[in-house]
Parts: C-alpha cells; structure tokens; sequence
C-alpha cells in the first residue's frame, strides 16, 4: 500500500512538461481587421469612460466602474457583450438610478 510519491523534483518536471503540452495544445484565435477595429473602440470608449468617471461620486458610480474594469479584464474571453450592453456599461457611471418609492400611506 505504499503509494507512488514524486521527489519535488520529479514533481516540478512532471508540472513543466503538462504547461508545454498545453502551450501546443492551445488553440490560437485569429481575429479580423473588422473584428480587431470593433475591439479597439470598445477598449477606447471603456478607458473614456473610466477617466470621465474618476471624480464622480455616488454608489452606482462605483458599480459601474467596477463592471467597466471587469470588462477590460475579461476583454480575451470568447463571450462578449453585445452593443446595447456595451452601451449602457459605458453610459452607467453617468446614469443617476431612479430612487426607489416608498409608498406608505
């Protein structure tokens, strides 16, 4: 029952080799100049709205940054948001939200 250990080592060479069999693996993304142009913008008008966004103050201010910094994080990731999202993640730090109603009587 003595069990199969790697001296560390082993270990780290066994880790090295599974990294470069997924390097060979990894399947590469060629993208359009129209696709690459689309892109481009999108990241201009993030970063735009990032630096316009700096000074303002409010709860839905910091939300929205906060959703505009995870886009430009997830910018590699194959499902992106589609225009009128994009839209209005860009247009959300200026958007005061309306107030919520209490209707007491």
């Amino acid at each position: 029952m003595a069990a199969n250990k790697l001296t560390p080592l082993q270990e780290s060479e066994a880790r090295r080799k599974a990294a470069e069999e997924a390097r060979k693996t990894k399947k590469t993304v060629t993208r359009t100049d129209a696709e690459k142009a689309v892109r481009k913008e999108r990241v201009e008008k993030a970063k735009d709205a990032l630096t316009r966004s700096l000074g303002m103050k409010g709860d839905h201010v910091a939300a929205a940054r906060s959703a505009l910094k995870d886009y430009l994080r997830r910018l590699n990731e194959p499902k992106q948001p589609d225009d009128a999202r994009f839209e209005s993640l860009i247009e959300a730090p200026f958007k005061v939200p309306p107030k919520k109603r209490n209707d007491r009587f």
